[in-house]
């Protein structure tokens, strides 16, 4: 028999209705057998599930009353991550110097870092033709999809992809965090071009450019950008490469890598765990939020409008009525996200430069009118804040970064940290990662076809 569209749809349409029937399993039994969902805990603390020694993240502070949330603390092997930003300098980008930072364990004396740059410049090419047949070969308004696939088919071109040492691993990741910019850039200008019908051009890197300036001169026509636009990005480059080993896209990183798997192979995976809107794709949410609230509030600089509209997000009667301000709170953080509070002057300073000092008001007027909102509203036990998403979508369309670009930014950012994680489990993991399922299915009989 020979199935029409149709057919297939009115299958998948009956058959699904039969996944979510018997798929769905009772609430209260996770309760009942103590399961954490989402490896959590109801007051959102993570099951330990491992040691790390490259970053941490701190929300509380421990007290004789018990635990009290505090402003939030993000350290790269124990050095503040602010002042990795405060430490670079009018004239220097920090992205080179804290990927050392995570891979190495120190910070780089100028010397290392000088050949460090060297080598990552060096390692910034990609094979023969690779552009051409296979990142502008079936492009894709996805380019998460397009990195993924381009990461996996560079294994093709490694002799030794599946070699696991250390040395070998190391390099693997020199080149992917060396050749990230590029695979995104391209596989959104091939998007752009194909699907957009927009004007094509390739722009190789300058090898005497930091990865930022390196990103936005392939961006960009004419390759030009300010010393400002770069830094801003730097920053943001430096404030989400790596945060600590629980979040999913790492935790991903350190599952498969426990499974013996290759290095582009652990890359991809991280990859499609990054792309979801609860995790790299958050900052996109949050542009079209605000968006949503331009077109709703007919005066954006009033704050009762502002606060209806924000009431109704969080009603779940506006938007994606999913009851959520995004961009606020965090699964860890409680007072304050310190990506965010040190982001802040840096976003700030771009918008004069822009002239987008009214988008940053309105910015920070949903902050400040949110937080009551929800505090007003829920039952928040560890206090809320807003996040570094909240601040990143904002930055990147002030520097003309297309929407389809966010999420890849951030991975271009996370392999650092990634890389450094891998390198980590090959180390110290000798067992593949396995938690528990417990099986709450009913038994039944094998029923013969003849009697079904």
């Amino acid at each position: 028999m020979k199935y029409t569209a149709s057919d297939i749809e009115k299958y998948k349409s009956a058959y699904a209705k039969i996944c979510l029937e018997n798929g769905k399993i009772d609430a209260n039994l996770y309760d009942e057998y103590g399961v954490k969902r989402g490896l959590r805990d109801k007051n959102g603390q993570g099951v330990v599930a491992g040691l790390t020694a490259i970053s941490e993240v701190t929300a509380f502070k421990e007290t004789p009353e018990g635990r009290v949330p505090c402003d939030g603390r993000l350290s790269y092997r124990g050095i503040n991550v602010i002042d990795l930003i405060k430490g670079r300098g009018d004239n220097c980008f920090g992205f080179e110097e804290a990927t050392y930072l995570l891979l190495f364990g120190s910070l780089p004396t100028k010397e290392q870092l000088k050949e460090f740059t060297g080598v990552l410049s060096q390692l910034r090419t990609l094979p023969t033709n690779f552009t051409r047949d296979v990142i502008m070969k079936a492009p894709s308004k996805d380019i998460m999809n397009s990195l993924t696939k381009s990461v996996l088919t560079l294994a093709a071109y490694d002799d030794f992809a599946s070699d696991l040492s250390i040395e070998n691993v190391l390099g693997q990741c020199l080149r992917l965090i060396s050749c990230f910019p590029m695979l995104s850039v391209y596989a959104y200008h091939a998007y752009n071009h194909y699907d957009c019908d927009d004007s094509f051009y390739i722009h190789r890197p300058d090898p005497e450019l930091s990865t930022a300036e390196n990103i936005l001169r392939m961006l960009r026509p004419d390759m030009k950008y300010s010393q400002l636009e770069a830094k801003v990005l730097d920053t943001a480059l430096v404030l989400h490469m790596e945060h600590g080993g629980g979040n999913n896209s790492s935790f991903t990183t350190h599952v498969v890598t426990s499974a013996g798997s290759d290095t582009y192979a652990t890359m991809a995976a991280a990859l499609c765990s990054l792309k979801g809107p609860k995790h790299g794709g958050a900052n996109i949410k949050v542009v079209e939020m605000m968006d949503d609230l331009k077109e709703n509030v007919g005066d954006i600089k009033d704050d009762e409008q502002i606060r209806a509209y924000l009431t109704k997000l969080v009603d779940k009667q506006a938007f994606d009525k999913k009851g959520l301000i995004y961009g606020m709170g965090h699964a860890i953080y409680s007072v304050s996200d310190p990506r965010a509070q040190v982001f802040r002057s840096f976003v700030e300073a771009l918008a004069i430069e822009k002239g987008r000092t009214d988008d940053f008001e309105l910015y920070s007027k949903v902050e400040k009118i949110g937080k009551e909102i929800i505090t007003q509203k829920r039952k928040i036990y560890k206090g809320v804040s807003i996040n570094v998403d909240f601040l990143s979508g904002f930055v990147y369309s002030m520097l003309s970064i297309p929407r389809e670009l966010f999420t890849p930014i951030f991975a271009v950012a996370r392999l650092s940290g990634w890389s450094a994680h891998r390198i980590e489990e090959l180390i110290n993991a000798d067992k593949i990662i396995r938690p528990a399922y417990k099986s709450v299915g009913k038994n039944q009989p094998y029923v013969p076809m003849e009697n079904r």
